[in-house]
């Protein structure tokens, strides 16, 4: 089981990357191991399914750039192999005049970014692209869309299979070591050899790097988003997606309205920690994952520097009523009752010792191996951008 290379995870980042590779160099050896049954079980599979433009981002960072660069391929990817997808917009609302500067940031970000199309919006004009929504300003933002990343997903491995690549189900990486100028790959169902290793193992991007005999600058700590589904009848009270003005004493985007590809709006997600690396309801719960998160001084840093915020998150995780009291900031009309209990995701998130969430994709690298430590939302969108880079810096070492 000789390889040029080998790609660890069968998520969409590593099956991008794998094919990226492969169209670079035709005939190339590569096989990616997943050790799940199937492709896209965990992030690609429970994602909100959004396109992401950029808007957030730091001009100049990894994110913004590939974000950017990322929407573009996607898009166009979908669009050659049939994957479903809309380009349908988005709005960021402000609700009360203390949002204003931050909406402002958002503009010059986003024009910093290179988005095309940026609009502001009045009251008035919020209510032109969604008529039941409420704020006091906003940004129209028309490149974001939505998409099926599991099927983006599939149609990546089959293109990978169609080039001459493998794809090994079932197969667990358990050991990484280098071995006279190439790598060994310890797995659960036997051993590879490859000249070039890359690992793209999102909930366990940490694990592969200690796998490989290195210390990880970060940690993963698993953060559960859960979902409510706006029931079928109420569903007219969202066209596209709606997003809240982020608050930046606190590093997510806050619960908002997207319309998913296959129909039907879902609502959310909140932030709350997970007891489990694939922990998606309350009740899932995995030893080792919750005592190195409960051991990690980190995570108590970062509690203690947003304690109110991360309380609150909590609480509202645990009540339909006051996550309802945050949708209507929004969409006022929406009630209680239009709720139903919808999926979840976990978000891999790297966080520094000192408390810091990693907020910048982050790769490490040493000889004959490169990892994807960090590269949460908006990671999917990014997938081929991302692929595209780490396929320049495998050919370049291996030629």
């Amino acid at each position: 089981m000789d390889f040029d290379v080998v790609v660890v995870g069968g998520g969409i980042v590593g099956l991008a990357t794998a094919l990226q590779i492969i169209r670079k160099q035709q005939g190339i050896r590569i096989a990616v191991l997943e050790k799940e049954s199937e492709i896209a079980r965990h992030q690609t599979g429970h994602n909100s399914g959004v396109i992401h433009s950029g808007l957030y981002y730091k001009p100049g960072s990894s994110k913004a750039r590939l974000s950017v660069e990322g929407l573009r391929q996607m898009v166009a990817f979908c669009r050659e192999h049939g994957v479903p997808h809309e380009i349908c917009g988005k709005i960021v609302v402000a609700t009360s005049p203390q949002e204003l500067p931050r909406l402002e940031n958002l503009w010059e970000r986003g024009n910093a970014n290179g988005l095309v199309g940026l609009r502001k919006l009045s009251a008035d004009q919020i209510r032109e692209i969604e008529p039941h929504a409420r704020g006091i300003a906003a940004i129209h933002v028309p490149q974001e869309g939505i998409v099926d990343y599991p099927a983006a997903a599939e149609k990546l491995a089959e293109l990978i299979r169609n080039h001459g690549g493998e794809i090994r189900l079932g197969t667990r990486v358990l050991k990484l070591s280098p071995d006279s100028g190439s790598w060994r790959v310890e797995t659960s169902t036997g051993e590879f050899q490859a000249r070039f290793v890359a690992t793209c193992g999102g909930l366990y991007a940490d694990r592969l790097v200690k796998a490989a005999g290195q210390k990880p600058v970060a940690k993963i700590v698993p953060l559960r988003g859960a979902y409510y589904h706006i029931k079928k009848e109420r569903q007219h009270l969202v066209r596209h997606l709606i997003y809240p003005v982020p608050d930046p004493q606190f590093p997510f985007l806050g619960v908002h309205f997207t319309r998913l590809i296959h129909g039907g709006i879902e609502a959310g997600p909140n932030a709350v920690l997970a007891f489990a690396r694939e922990g998606y309801r309350w009740s899932d719960f995995n030893l080792r994952d919750t005592v190195e998160a409960v051991c990690f001084p980190g995570l108590w840093k970062f509690l203690a520097s947003y304690p109110s915020l991360c309380g609150y998150e909590i609480w509202r995780s645990l009540s339909r009523r006051e996550f309802c009291r945050s949708l209507q900031r929004l969409v006022p009309e929406i009630r209680e009752e239009d709720l139903e209990t919808g999926g979840a995701g976990v978000r891999t998130q790297a966080m520094t010792g000192d408390g810091k969430l990693v907020e910048d994709f982050h790769f490490e690298e040493q000889p004959g191996i490169l990892h994807v430590v960090n590269a949460p939302s908006p990671a999917a969108t990014a997938a081929l951008s991302i692929g595209e880079q780490i396929s320049k810096k495998v050919l370049t070492r291996l030629t």
